[in-house]
């Protein structure tokens, strides 16, 4: 089958990804190129294939192809993921997974956005490599539970365009534009991405726009590659319904409690990377440079008084990374370097229910943040099959934190709130450093060629963000933080053949130095979490066009502290933590039979507790999507997709407030059937 730049290549076979008996290759990982069976750990590659078969619209997608992972979808673009963890939200849940692009993070390490994934260019992705869990030595700062790294095309592989459009229900259409060939006699390739949805929920949708440039230049000494990437986004928010399965309500489901939420967001990225020559005295070296800039701006309307908040980070760094041999084994060693400056504001326009909610500005400051993280990473063969993987990291994050308001727990020109204290409390200036240091070891054992199995001991950390810092509520002064950290231990099995591919791992995992708020509504680091689970990758594909994949786990996630909540809720050491199914699952069948594919995927949430009490719980859901496309010729093609089948009333996210009493029931509800179709052209 032709190669294909991601765009038009719709339905193309599966077969090259899973029969081959070369394993695949992955690059984050070991920040190398290198064959995912010879990795020790566990990594998901969504190749370009099978990303222009999904054809998401929504980062929340992605998610379904790789086991013990759900992305849940929040209103439009927004996301919460979650990896080997729970769906995270609230203090704590910023920095739990680190998300790239090209391998450079999407944000500065102390600057995250749990939304984060609608800045990156994932409709354009050439693939999306997963690693769940604390990734080893050669990722430090935000890398807890997962890293998602979405690889864009590259300059290699044949010159052409390649346009589609695509439309489906409530006014939604999609343009993808992208471009491969010599730009003043240099390789380089482009695309851009725009969308649009009017939802199916009232005053509610979103339109945005994504694109990346990339132009290699070669030197004397090695070759350059520089890129851009932005993002734009321009989202009319639609907030929870409420009530008992209100999903299921055709009114209520449709029902926008929210209309004046929004949200408004743009993000800037550059990266220079620098490849030396073979006979460079740096020859195995990767240099990578690179800007960032993003700003947001967004109403809070899940927060009492709805007060509005701008941010935005400016940020630079470097990442070097050397793979050099080592006696007969392999040493990559290497530093990263990041400064970043970034800046918050609040107000609220209306006074809030009652006096600690008071009307005008909330929070205004600027964070200066500095991080260096050198790190070392070796692997040593004993014999053929038997090889050690053994690294240590060790990283240094200093903020420098600027009140511009006046300080404590007052009102915006310091006098108290009625009835006293004021909600939010705004601490005075001050510097605040973390060291963290990360080992990790790891043992591979090939025992036939096609398979091997692994052990690994990996110790994570993510240093507390600006917001958990210096974003205080209530009487506290000071946030008192630490790091938090995790202790992970897996043991996986791989086994990759002519026709099957398949791996199993299980974990146990042990979260400490938690950040939460306490029923003072003071940020405190003093929680722990236990997280445990088996996970199964698996797919086929026969020469006569049948192929087959599916991603599974099994996880128990609970408390390992008690604890009550800032609404009265109490935490039982030994709970379920809530929002945080015991099984997933995703399973794709299809046929693909040239000019024509087609494939039947199913999605399994289990049910869950949604609530730390584990008193109210969401039932679950299981969906039906239906996939397929018809090459017309040699430069057109025609894909349909019509997603949730049998018209499932489900929700996308569930959730219970024990504020105000007696407490509610509260949904994001999921979007009905809907029908894509999509028309490509492209002149390779």
């Amino acid at each position: 089958m032709r190669h294909c730049l991601r765009l038009g290549c719709l339905l193309l076979p599966w077969l090259s990804a899973a029969t081959a008996a070369t394993p695949e290759i992955v690059v984050t990982a070991a920040r190398s190129a290198q064959p995912e069976d010879q990795l020790i750990g566990n990594t998901t590659r969504l190749d370009a294939d099978e990303l222009a078969r999904q054809g998401h619209t929504h980062p929340a997608e992605i998610g379904v192809a790789v086991p013990g992972a759900w992305i849940a979808r929040g209103t439009e673009q927004e996301s919460l993921p979650s990896i080997r963890s729970p769906v995270l939200t609230g203090p704590g849940s910023c920095g739990a997974f680190l998300m790239l692009e090209d391998g450079v993070p999407l944000r500065p390490a102390g600057f995250c956005n749990v939304n984060g994934l609608f800045e990156s260019v994932t409709s354009l992705a050439d693939s999306i490599e997963v690693i769940r869990g604390p990734a080893n030595a050669l990722y430090g700062a935000n890398g807890l539970h997962g890293t998602l790294n979405v690889l864009l095309p590259g300059t290699a592989g044949p010159a052409g365009s390649a346009t589609s459009l695509e439309a489906g229900l409530n006014s939604y259409w999609r343009l993808n534009v992208m471009r491969r060939g010599m730009v003043g006699g240099k390789p380089a390739v482009a695309g851009i991405t725009l969308d649009h949805d009017a939802d199916f929920r009232a005053d509610a949708g979103y339109e945005q726009g994504k694109g990346f440039a990339k132009i290699d230049h070669a030197a004397d000494n090695g070759t350059w590659q520089f890129s851009v990437a932005a993002s734009w986004l321009d989202q009319e928010t639609a907030g929870f319904i409420t009530g008992y399965r209100a999903y299921e309500d055709e009114d209520l489901r449709a029902d926008n409690l929210n209309p004046e939420a929004y949200r408004d967001a743009d993000s800037q990225r550059f990266t220079a990377q620098f490849t030396p020559a073979a006979d460079h005295p740096w020859a195995g070296t990767d240099f990578r440079f690179y800007l960032r800039r993003s700003a947001m701006d967004f109403l809070q309307h899940f927060l009492p008084g709805q007060p509005r908040e701008e941010n935005g980070q400016v940020s630079g760094g470097l990442m070097l990374a050397r793979r050099s041999s080592l006696g007969s084994g392999t040493l990559t060693s290497g530093l990263d370097v990041e400064l970043a400056s970034g800046y918050l504001e609040e107000f609220q326009d209306n006074p809030g229910p009652n006096g600690s909610l008071p009307q005008g500005a909330h929070y205004d400051y600027d964070v200066r943040s500095a991080l260096i993280a050198p790190f070392a990473q070796i692997e040593w063969p004993f014999g053929d099959r038997l090889t050690l993987q053994a690294g240590l990291r060790g990283e240094i994050m200093r903020y420098e934190y600027d009140n511009r308001m006046i300080d404590g727990n007052t009102q915006a020109d310091g006098t108290p709130c009625t009835p006293a204290p004021c909600r939010y409390s705004r601490p005075a200036d001050r510097d605040d450093e973390f060291l963290n240091v990360a080992p990790n070891l790891g043992l591979r054992y090939a025992w036939t060629p096609g398979l091997s199995s692994y052990l690994q001991l990996v110790h994570g950390f993510r240093p507390p963000q600006a917001t958990e810092l210096y974003r205080l509520q209530a009487q506290q002064s000071v946030a008192d933080l630490d790091s938090e950290t995790l202790d992970s231990a897996e043991a996986g099995l791989k086994w990759a053949g002519t026709t099957f591919r398949a791996s199993l791992a299980a974990y146990a995992m042990k979260k400490r130095d938690v950040i939460l708020q306490d029923s003072g509504r003071n940020n405190v680091s003093n929680g722990s979490t236990r997280h445990r689970g088996v996970e199964l990758e698996a797919g086929f594909a026969l020469e006569s066009g049948w192929y087959g994949a599916l991603a599974a786990s099994w996880s128990k996630q609970t408390y390992a502290f008690d604890a009550t909540s800032p609404g009265g809720e109490l935490i039982v050491d030994g709970n379920d933590v809530d929002t945080a199914p015991r099984t997933l699952a995703g399973a794709r069948l299809g046929f693909d039979n040239e000019p024509f594919g087609a494939e039947l995927e199913w999605v399994h949430v289990g049910d869950h507790w949604i609530d730390a009490a584990n008193e109210h719980e969401y039932s679950g859901h299981n969906l039906l999507n239906l996939r397929s496309g018809w090459e017309i010729d040699e430069n057109w093609s025609l894909s349909v997709r019509l997603n949730n089948l049998a018209d499932k009333r489900y929700a996308e996210r569930a959730d219970f407030v024990s504020f105000p009493a007696p407490g509610a029931w509260r949904y994001f509800p999921g979007r009905e059937r809907e029908l894509y179709l999509e028309l490509g052209w492209r002149s390779f």
